[in-house]
């Protein structure tokens, strides 16, 4: 199977796997116990600790951990405005976060909060020049890199206009982070969230980082576990694993980048060649080194995720498929695209495991499934019926 779906997961690094056995065998006690055994497991946490706060140029003290994404995101976003509520009951999320960031706004939004959502431009940018904060907002969210585009945000520049209407922000940085820099510093962000196994690293460990002095309610209460933010005792060989992955990807950022670029030139290249009318969605836009999302016209997505696997080659569909249906993802409506296209989208993400030999292959799978895709679309209903 060739493997182009790095952005939904990726394969854990070797090493990453022999820390987190390590932290299985040898590393049992509870951390929070005050035994030599004890303290033994809360080194390896504070060590991890000081590895993710290194990737994204942080203080070791703003790390909390957490099961991943979806809780980072809602930690952040959830408790920021409990904390804030006083303040100000409206957040502003952008229309193309993660479905993590709007299920927590949903959360507010039965609680009675406004929920604003700010407008992107069709390049996949959420410009600053265009989009307003509203009186009264305690939050703005807006993440570093679209996880189905590739397309990087103006993060600095909202988290200063945030600050200057009185919101705090939060930055989803899922898909950034061990992809490009991430500097919490130079963002100037409040809240920023990392999980661990989009950057090679175990599914259920994350972490969410918080600015010194940035107000932080949380959402599991217990025996004041990272310093009373997040109850529960920690996942110790997750955790690990989440450290081991983050020095890891701070080592290797810089040729690891340079090499998937030049991956992602040949890919887009020879999708250019096996469909001149091919659309790479968010390509004006500065993006991640590894992304590709595009749109093969009358070529429908869950057709050609299909065609792609029986040929051995997995990647995501940009639509959602059910019940016969198929639905345009929420981020291509925001930028624009026609339904027509924007049902016919698919991402290619690349990682570190992927090689020139492998895009070669998956270019001569692409030239077999897409007029197959295309004939599968001419038999079916059209798209956004039910068959």
């Amino acid at each position: 199977m060739i493997y182009l779906d790095h952005n939904a997961s990726t394969p854990v690094r070797p090493e990453v796997a022999e820390a987190m056995a390590a932290g299985l065998n040898d590393l049992y006690a509870n951390p929070s116990s005050m035994h030599r055994e004890g303290q033994r497991a809360r080194a390896a946490i504070e060590r991890a600790r000081e590895q993710v706060a290194a990737l994204v140029h942080a203080h070791a003290d703003e790390v909390v951990f957490t099961s991943g994404g979806t809780e980072g995101d809602h930690l952040a976003i959830l408790g920021a405005a409990w904390a804030r509520a006083q303040q100000g009951r409206r957040v502003a999320l952008s229309a193309i976060e993660h479905h993590a960031v709007h299920g927590a706004g949903a959360v507010l939004a039965d609680q009675g909060w406004t929920v604003d959502h700010l407008a992107c431009a069709p390049d996949g940018r959420v410009d600053p020049a265009t989009a307003a904060i509203a009186p009264g907002t305690a939050l703005v969210s807006l993440m570093l890199a679209n996880n189905e585009t590739g397309v990087l945000q103006p993060v600095a520049e909202w988290s200063r206009r945030a600050h200057a209407a009185g919101a705090l922000l939060h930055c989803d940085a899922v898909q950034a982070a061990g992809k490009v820099p991430v500097d919490f510093e130079a963002l100037e962000a409040d809240y920023l969230v990392v999980s661990a196994h989009k950057l090679s690293g175990p599914k259920g460990a994350g972490a969410l980082v918080v600015r010194r002095g940035a107000p932080l309610a949380p959402l599991f209460r217990g025996s004041g576990h990272e310093r009373g933010r997040r109850g529960g005792t920690e996942n110790l060989p997750g955790i690990v694993g989440l450290g081991v992955a983050a020095e890891c990807a701070a080592r290797d950022l810089a040729a690891e980048s340079a090499r998937l670029v030049a991956l992602k030139r040949r890919l887009e290249s020879g999708l250019r060649e096996i469909a001149p009318d091919a659309v790479i969605h968010g390509e004006a836009a500065p993006r991640l080194p590894n992304t590709v999302n595009v749109s093969f016209p009358g070529a429908r997505s869950d057709h050609l995720l299909m065609a792609l696997d029986a040929r051995g080659v997995a990647v995501s569909a940009g639509a959602a498929c059910a019940s016969g249906a198929v639905e345009p993802s929420p981020v291509l409506n925001a930028m624009g695209v026609p339904r027509a296209l924007a049902v016919c989208a698919v991402r290619l993400s690349l990682g570190r495991t992927s090689t020139a030999a492998e895009v070669e292959a998956a270019l001569a799978a692409l030239r077999e499934a897409v007029p197959a895709a295309v004939a599968a679309g001419a038999r079916a209903p059209a798209a956004g019926t039910r068959a």
